[in-house]
């Protein structure tokens, strides 16, 4: 997966950055060196300029020039360790250092992108997703069944709340691996405390370890920040870049749709948002407490004809498990 340009230039500054750090610190270590063994700063003279002669000597025609200065320059180079040696200095103290040898600080290694750059946009990915410290407890090997009712089985699902809880994992767990090959978008709904909000934040893990680009937004968050983009000049160029990521971004989750104050505004541009992204073939997770009737009635016919045409929809049923878990920890 590719970096938008402005996350490539991020990545590639930072090395940029690593670079100077090194020629400075090389720099250092190398006049340190001089100043107490001024004998090596003329030794690197020496190389210098005896490196610059074979230079012209084999522009001149000479054949042997380049073979004549390797032997010279094994010679001062054994100096050299020597008197490092002598001075109690490492053998490599006056050499480049590099935060990674293998690209030495380029994120090109051979040809290809090192895996430090790719270590690298795993960060940005993460930390554009607004929820990494999140994810890093809610997410597919971290889930619990232990709040699902094993024992009675629902009429209406034909299986028990546990049955059901661990088929919608599984096809959660499907999306995550082959998006965008077997789906783009979900809907989940269900009341206050089923798991929706953790199911989205395990596909977020999921995608974005494949390095998919995930942005998450609360639906307040979201709406707040597009109001900005449409109203507040003064903090429109700050929005301009959120509100192309939301449109361009592999994954966008929005959380909580329904909490927010709704009016004419958030019901029009929660239509573009949806409606844009599946023209643009990006993939939207939604989360809410509202079923499709509702969202028909909070929001417009198109909004919930676009969400039940190009969604796949996982109604999640139970109680609440942060209560059961506040239940529980009283009891223990």
């Amino acid at each position: 997966m590719a970096l938008t340009n402005s996350q490539y230039n991020e990545v590639m500054r930072d090395y940029e950055r690593q670079q100077r750090e090194n020629r400075y610190d090389w720099q250092r270590r190398v006049e340190e060196v001089y100043k107490q063994v001024p004998q090596i700063r003329q030794l690197d003279e020496e190389i210098r300029a005896r490196g610059a002669a074979s230079a012209r000597q084999a522009l001149n025609g000479d054949e042997d020039a380049a073979h004549r200065f390797r032997g010279v320059l094994l010679d001062l180079k054994e100096q050299k360790q020597v008197l490092l040696a002598a001075a109690g200095y490492p053998a490599d103290y006056m050499e480049m250092r590099y935060r990674c040898v293998k690209c030495r600080d380029t994120g090109y290694a051979n040809g290809h992108k090192c895996h430090c750059f790719e270590q690298a946009r795993s960060r940005i990915l993460y930390d554009q997703s607004n929820i990494r410290h999140v994810l890093m407890q809610e997410n597919f090997d971290t889930l619990s069944y232990d709040w699902y009712d094993g024992g009675k089985q629902l009429e209406h699902l034909g299986m028990t709340e546990l049955e059901y809880m661990r088929m919608v994992v599984r096809n959660c767990q499907e999306f995550a691996r082959s998006f965008p090959k077997k789906g783009q978008n979900l809907l989940f709904t269900g009341s206050t405390g089923v798991g929706k909000t953790f199911l989205t934040n395990c596909i977020a893990k999921a995608l974005i370890d494949r390095y998919i680009s995930v942005i998450y937004f609360t639906s307040q968050d979201l709406f707040e920040l597009l109001s900005r983009y449409k109203f507040d000049r003064d903090s429109q160029e700050e929005a301009e870049d959120g509100y192309r990521h939301i449109l361009d971004c592999e994954m966008l989750i929005l959380d909580d749709l329904g909490t927010e104050v709704n009016n004419t505004f958030v019901s029009s541009q929660l239509f573009y948002c949806v409606n844009e992204r599946i023209n643009r073939h990006k993939g939207t997770i939604i989360s809410t407490n509202l079923s499709i009737g509702m969202l028909r009635d909070a929001y417009s016919d198109r909004v919930a004809s676009r969400i039940m045409s190009h969604y796949g929809l996982i109604p999640l049923y139970g109680g609440d498990i942060r209560m059961k878990k506040k239940n529980f920890r009283g009891l223990t």
